[in-house]
């Protein structure tokens, strides 16, 4: 009979990690702002977690020595969460090497943390949950076998003596805890990713496989003279000795927890060819590319299998101690469903599994380098902090409904994540079948899609583009499918189809030819938002729709935010600015817009792509030196605006490339990344093109609920790379 486990448990946490590159500390919890940010806390409380994982690193509060030791702030952090109700699993060291007076090779290592960890317990001796030492076998790796953390060793016994003193840190640590604390619990964490490989690598595969687990069996004491890894350890220059400690005091887990993510599982193949440079090595008998799993194995990988090989192994209590995903919003919130309902699953068969970990609260930065360069690489989690507060997306609401026990649904969730679609193949496919391994799951729901309204304009095939690449899906629709303008065509488009949202991406977009065709400019881009915008109101779907920077007349000396008043110049800005007052007055709950100078790499008629192909025809290229534009990359644009549309948003939202630039500038520079002559350029005033419409010569944006989309020299950058690709 299946065991009775109690309801599983949601459990959340914040990106902590403290790891030294060299002679720099990058610090997740100073970039994130966490470490001054004291209601952060209500925020995560307000969303019903009771359990966090909590970081009270070493390194932050002792980097001195701990007779220097500064404890306010995790009294004040504990304090508040004791009255908020949250239960902490306190982490000690995360993916860190300690003080900089030691490091994960030191003898002084793990008696030192021991020490942190006692002086800790007597002031919080009310901690009941503890993780000392978070992925000792990952840090292991990173920092003694790959080389990227301190103290960058590349050998095994570098990486032997890492995993081996951080076991022997937790086993320390948690002796002295429970010195004071004789219920403490560990909770210790690993990343458990498996490898596969081609037959040739098979050994390689095994010595991966086994090692996988030694941060566990170590703890655990199994590793005995008979196990696979004893003479590994002993080979790579580890004393005998320094393995029987944990023989004979051994320290295991009271709760297991695997941190697994999508990448995690890895393929071998010595066939380099069929793999990028990058992703070459060897191990002294073969050479060979590692490469993602997901991206090469047929089968794709459930988060199920790991679980399963874990309590098989040792039947002891599990959590998913971090489930989380880089990237667009669907796929996270694919992601935590997935690991959500696989952990669900698990426990009517019997697995004792406890919860299951939102990984990060608070997003994440650089682990596209794995922390190793400071590039502002931004990941955001349940909450996004590129606002001036950190703003809830959609994962918050998914964490409040998972609290409250019930069940989350959104439509983007009828769609299977990336790694589980066939798209996800990056290289020649290889079956990598086991019995570890299963098969896709489909699902059977009907897809409510989105409608996007403009088949034949840039934005819209941009958003066709991406919806297709997202798995989000859609129907990009023509004037004569769905006629924006007249009331009945939307509402026979919007019952047919039963969308869950509707993307305005037509409009009337001559701005010169507004000023002869005033009438026809307002129906289409003010009278059609507002039938589209009382037909979604009706229907109880989401709009998003767009408006323009040339509302406003430029008057302005600083960028142009959403509370600031328009004052349109021409006849197209006069119609966006009615728009956005039609729209929101007919269907609150609407997203719009304001956006700005598109460029785009699939698009042949936007500024820059006409300014090359001009000057690559030898031909004179002319632009406006006094009119200064805030350019916007179409496709961050689009990823932006679906991401806030999925998140729920409403109201006024400026995106734009944050970086201020004339139009003649923006050629100049153009035409030096492709190495055009630039003396083709001829620079003139607005007036002296003699354009119908009269436009702002200021009309840069920004944003005070947040900016969203990567500079403007990042922008231009992907650019020139996908242009290459396009044409």
């Amino acid at each position: 009979m299946p065991l009775e486990l109690p309801h599983l448990e949601l459990w959340a946490g914040v990106e902590c990690t403290v790891n030294r590159v060299g002679e720099e500390y990058f610090d997740q919890l100073e970039r994130n702002g966490h470490a001054k940010r004291l209601d952060d806390l209500d925020l995560f409380a307000e969303l019903g977690i009771r359990t966090m994982r909590y970081p009270v690193l070493w390194e932050r509060l002792a980097p001195n020595g701990l007779e220097q030791a500064d404890w306010s702030w995790a009294a004040e952090r504990l304090g508040r969460m004791q009255e908020l109700g949250i239960h902490p699993i306190v982490g000690l060291v995360h993916h860190g090497s300690g003080p900089r007076h030691t490091s994960l090779i030191d003898p002084a290592f793990a008696e030192g943390l021991a020490k942190f960890a006692q002086a800790f317990a007597d002031r919080f001796p009310w901690v009941e949950s503890y993780t000392p030492v978070n992925e000792p076998l990952t840090t292991a790796r990173f920092s003694g076998l790959y080389g990227h953390w301190y103290p960058h060793g590349r050998d095994d016994l570098t990486f032997a003596r890492a995993l081996l003193t951080q076991c022997r840190a937790v086993a320390l640590s948690m002796a002295a805890i429970r010195k004071v604390n004789p219920k403490a619990q560990l909770v210790q964490t690993e990343d458990m990713g498996k490898t596969f490989s081609t037959p040739l690598l098979a050994y390689q595969a095994e010595l991966e496989n086994e090692r996988r687990w030694l941060s566990f069996d170590l703890l655990c004491g199994r590793v005995n003279r008979d196990h696979s890894m004893w003479s590994y350890l002993v080979a790579s220059g580890i004393n005998e000795s320094e393995i029987e400690v944990f023989l004979n005091e051994p320290c295991p887990p009271d709760v297991m927890g695997i941190n697994h993510y999508v990448t995690s599982d890895r393929f071998l193949d010595e066939r380099l060819e069929r793999y990028p440079s990058s992703s070459h090595g060897e191990n002294g008998q073969h050479n060979y590319a590692d490469v993602e799993s997901v991206r090469v194995c047929t089968e794709a990988t459930e988060p199920d299998v790991l679980l399963k090989e874990a309590w098989k192994r040792y039947n002891l209590p599990l959590a998913v101690t971090e489930a989380h995903l880089g990237g667009t919003r669907e796929e996270q919130l694919r992601w935590l469903k997935e690991v959500w309902d696989a952990a669900q699953n698990l426990r009517t068969e019997g697995v004792d599994v406890r919860a299951v970990t939102a990984w990060s609260l608070l997003g994440a930065y650089d682990w596209n380098s794995l922390v190793t360069r400071a590039n502002d690489h931004y990941e955001s989690g349940v909450f996004d902090l590129r606002s001036p507060h950190p703003r809830p997306t959609a994962l918050a609401w998914m964490l409040r409904d998972l609290a409250r026990g019930e069940s989350y649904d959104h439509p983007v969730l009828d769609v299977q994540g990336w790694w589980q679609r066939p798209e996800r193949l990056l290289y020649p496919p290889v079956s990598c079948a086991t019995e570890a391994i299963s098969t896709v799951r489909k699902l059977d729901k009907s897809v409510r899609p989105i409608v996007i309204a403009g088949a034949t304009g840039t934005l819209g095939r941009t958003f066709a583009r991406l919806c297709k690449f997202r798995g989000i899906s859609y129907h990009l629709l023509s004037r004569q499918e769905m006629d924006i303008t007249d009331p009945d065509s939307v509402d026979a488009a919007l019952k047919m189809l039963k969308p869950w949202a509707v993307v305005n991406a037509a409009g009337y977009v001559r701005v010169d030819e507004a000023e002869h065709q005033p009438d026809v400019c307002r129906r289409v881009n003010a009278d059609g938002a507002a039938i589209l915008a009382q037909n979604c109101q009706k229907q109880g779907v989401a709009l998003l729709t767009f408006s323009s920077d040339l509302v406003f007349d430029g008057t302005s000396v600083s960028p142009y935010l959403e509370s600031d008043p328009v004052a349109p110049l021409n006849v197209y800005g006069q119609s966006k600015a009615e728009a956005e007052v039609r729209v929101l007055k007919a269907c609150p709950s609407s997203l719009v817009i304001r956006t700005s100078a598109f460029f785009s790499p699939w698009d042949e008629y936007n500024f820059l792509t006409v300014a090359l192909r001009t000057l690559a025809a030898g031909h004179t290229f002319v632009a406006a030196q006094d009119a200064v534009i805030s350019p916007t990359y179409v496709p961050d644009l689009v990823h932006a605006s679906l991401d806030l549309l999925i998140d729920g948003e409403c109201g006024l939202w400026h995106l734009a490339n944050p970086g201020a630039i004339s139009w003649v500038n923006l050629a100049y520079f153009a035409a030096q990344q492709v190495a055009l002559d630039t003396t083709r350029i001829h620079a003139v005033s607005t007036q002296a093109l003699g354009l119908a419409a009269p436009r702002p010569l200021y009309s840069v944006l920004s944003s005070k609920r947040g900016v969203l989309l990567p500079p403007l020299e990042n922008a231009l950058s992907r650019y020139f790379q996908e242009r290459e690709i396009a044409y």
